[in-house]
């Protein structure tokens, strides 16, 4: 005999995050993880090292430094703002909060590998939706409602496909499910999206018991390596998130940093108008070559290629000449590469290459 893991946990495979070394390259282009283009904001940056004199000292347990920068950046009671360890920690806190062995999580087929994560390791049972045109399909979506259901997760915008759901089509979902399912919009590539029909989020959670939205510092403000994520909740979910995370999950220098970085609007707004810049370029670009590349809404694009093999034979060709691109077939897109939008040195690099391939065949 031996101790046993609970029920779903073996059925887990491990998040595998994006490749950062390229063979023999000695100074490879890392494109592979939707990392900013423009890196943080010296603000951030100065912040964070501002803070290395006092590591001595744990941090206040609630975050209460990031959190009140948050409900100052957008006008929210800071009581129902919950810091974490990146959005990946409160999207499973959510999980482990809400999930009981049997309860059904849904989501679409291309999303984010770490609901399927979270779900199996609270012993509930995951449900992938099928998309049309690998956007999130709200009709099949309440299709696959039962009263089970106990969590819905939609990323919006989605990664990797870069398509979002506008509000409307959000709310319908949102009417659609009974009052004790609750709905978490991980908006992590908020920032990015310009279009007049989409909302991240805040004014659902505002106004209904039964909605969560996560965001992260990870994207746009380039604080990957710092891991801060926030939740905007009902003031019941906040409390019982409160209850089950770490006692001083986000560190002094992260919340000093990520606050520094919420202050900068000039510099969001750069690496923004970078993004929409170079991502419309490549997506041309890409094209012009014959190879699809469908519309994202995102830091990123995702790229087809005639076959798996096709696919993984580009990878490779990249990978010689030092750019690292991401396989996305544990999503479910055995055919596509995703390609996060870097500099312009970078975005030229990548597209050369990719048109040497294509001469070749």
């Amino acid at each position: 005999m031996k101790p046993a893991p609970k029920p779903g946990i073996l059925d887990i495979q491990p998040y595998v995050g994006g490749r950062s070394h390229a063979g023999g390259a000695k100074a490879p282009i890392k494109l592979s993880s939707n990392e900013s283009a423009l890196g943080p904001s010296p603000a951030a940056v100065a912040a964070f090292h501002e803070a290395a004199g006092r590591l001595e000292s744990y941090p206040e347990g609630s975050a209460h430094i990031l959190r009140h920068a948050i409900a100052e950046t957008f006008g929210l009671d800071p009581a129902r703002i919950v810091c974490g360890n990146g959005s990946d920690e409160l999207l499973t806190l959510l999980a482990h909060g809400y999930l009981r062995p049997g309860d059904e999580v849904l989501y679409s087929r291309h999303a984010f590998l770490v609901y399927r994560i979270a779900t199996l390791a609270n012993s509930a049972v995951p449900v992938e939706v099928p998309e049309k045109n690998l956007t999130v399909d709200v009709d099949a979506m309440l299709a696959h409602v039962t009263a089970k259901t106990r969590l819905v997760y939609l990323a919006n915008p989605n990664n990797p496909t870069g398509s979002y759901l506008p509000h409307d089509e959000v709310r319908r979902l949102h009417a659609g499910l009974s009052p004790d399912t609750l709905l978490v919009i991980d908006a992590a590539y908020a920032e990015y999206v310009r279009r007049n029909d989409y909302e991240a989020g805040i004014e659902l959670v505002a106004n209904n018991a039964n909605v969560v939205m996560t965001r992260t510092f990870s994207k746009v403000h380039g604080l990957a390596g710092l891991r801060v994520g926030w939740a905007y909740c009902p003031a019941q979910v906040a409390d019982v998130l409160n209850r089950i995370r770490g006692p001083f999950n986000v560190s002094v220098p992260a919340q000093l940093a990520a606050s520094a970085a919420l202050k900068d609007t000039a510099h969001v707004e750069a690496c923004v108008a970078h993004n929409e810049t170079w991502r419309d370029w490549l997506t041309q670009s890409i094209r012009k070559l014959g190879l699809t590349v469908d519309d994202s809404v995102g830091n990123f694009v995702l790229i087809h290629f005639a076959s798996k093999a096709q696919a993984a034979e580009v990878d490779a060709f990249l990978c010689e000449r030092g750019l690292i691109l991401r396989g996305v077939l544990a999503y479910g897109l055995p055919n596509c590469l995703r390609l996060t939008v870097g500099t312009e040195d970078a975005n030229r690099k990548v597209v050369d290459a990719l048109a040497q391939f294509m001469a070749r065949r």
